[in-house]
């Protein structure tokens, strides 16, 4: 069985040798010291400036919302992400308004965002889908003419550059995720940037229901701390992760060249941006073309995934939004198989086989 994504994992030995030192401290949670050396050397590995480590990406989007003060008004968002971006603004009780997507790029339109701009709307939250950049000059541009906050769900980015900086540097917030199945992974996971040093203060106080002191409290928090066992996943993956990225490369390169003769179209990467090859997607001519080649690898055990569908305008508790470019975008698209240790013969027999059901 081919699945679309398999974690990776370092050395069972190397991990255990970690936990060793967790039962000797006996310390497994609250800020140790595996998750202060986590956070020191992402920074350096990212080149970023703020970073907190959390218990996953989602509360990283609720935190973000929560540490700008956002709570009320309308965030205009995309309508291609996973569903965690749009639930997330609904949990904090704001409005998500929907701006449509590049059709190229699958990124949120700076032009349909500044379409949707009215005196409610209060920050802008972008997905970089599958780890290729925004139009990051752009949505600033707008965020700043309408003195508007911004968000960047950077879930897929871990190694995405945009004008050769991390992009997780930009937006007033950016946040990832850490899950199992990312480039770089902590089990469960995920994390908070910022340029603000005010900003961070706020958020780590958050992330630990808002403590300031043992009995003292600064603001509303929740718990959003992550533990010693992610920290140690995180650091073995870390040592790995460059490895695996040079690895990921190799395996699109092959896709590419297996695919030529694949009636399908494949995402613009943004300019001045550096991707970091966390899926592989493929935009096949119609809906029709997708779900016949889904059957022809299902019925081969083999496991791609519709992502992201169906488009988050239609999820039954938003307002109604037409986009049409996401709607029919959703129905198209299809990740194929991509992950460390994936071997030449299986990326091969995925490629005849979406030969085989494109050409019978």
């Amino acid at each position: 069985m081919i699945n679309v994504a398999k974690p990776n994992l370092p050395s069972l030995d190397k991990y255990v040798e970690l936990l060793k030192g967790i039962w000797d401290r006996n310390w497994l949670t609250n800020n140790g010291p595996l998750v202060n050396e986590l956070e020191l050397r992402l920074k350096e590995h990212l080149d970023v400036k703020h970073m907190l480590f959390l218990n996953n990406g989602t509360v990283a989007l609720q935190l973000a919302l929560k540490a700008l003060g956002l709570t009320r008004g309308e965030v205009i968002t995309t309508p291609f992400s996973f569903v965690a971006t749009t639930s997330s603004i609904v949990w904090e009780g704001l409005t998500p308004v929907f701006a449509d997507i590049d059709p190229h790029t699958l990124n949120i339109s700076p032009a349909a965002i500044e379409s949707k701009i009215t005196a409610d709307t209060v920050a802008i939250l972008a997905t970089h889908v599958y780890g290729n950049p925004c139009d990051i000059e752009a949505i600033e541009q707008i965020a700043r003419k309408h003195q508007l906050k911004v968000i960047y769900d950077a879930a897929h980015c871990f190694g995405s550059k945009y004008n050769n900086r991390s992009v997780f540097e930009y937006g007033d917030i950016s946040t990832t995720s850490f899950h199992a199945t990312k480039v770089f992974h902590t089990v469960e996971g995920g994390a908070v940037f910022t340029q603000s040093a005010e900003l961070l203060k706020t958020l780590a106080y958050m992330r630990n229901f808002g403590y300031d002191g043992p009995e003292d409290f600064a603001c509303v928090g929740i718990n959003a701390k992550n533990s010693e066992f992610h920290a140690a996943m995180g650091l073995l993956i870390l040592d790995q992760v460059d490895a695996s990225l040079e690895e990921r490369i190799k395996i699109c390169e092959r896709y590419d060249q297996k695919l030529k003769g694949l009636n399908v179209q494949h995402v613009r990467i943004q300019s001045g941006a550096t991707f970091n090859y966390a899926y592989y997607p493929v935009i096949f001519q119609d809906e029709a073309d997708l779900l016949k080649a889904v059957k022809m690898l299902n019925d081969n055990w083999i496991y791609p995934r519709r992502y992201f569908y169906p488009s988050l305008s239609k999820l039954n508790y938003v307002q109604p939004h037409d986009c049409p470019v996401s709607e029919d975008i959703s129905k198209r698209v299809l990740c194929l198989p991509l992950y460390t240790g994936i071997k030449d013969v299986e990326v091969d027999l995925i490629c005849r086989l979406l030969l085989r059901a494109q050409n019978n």
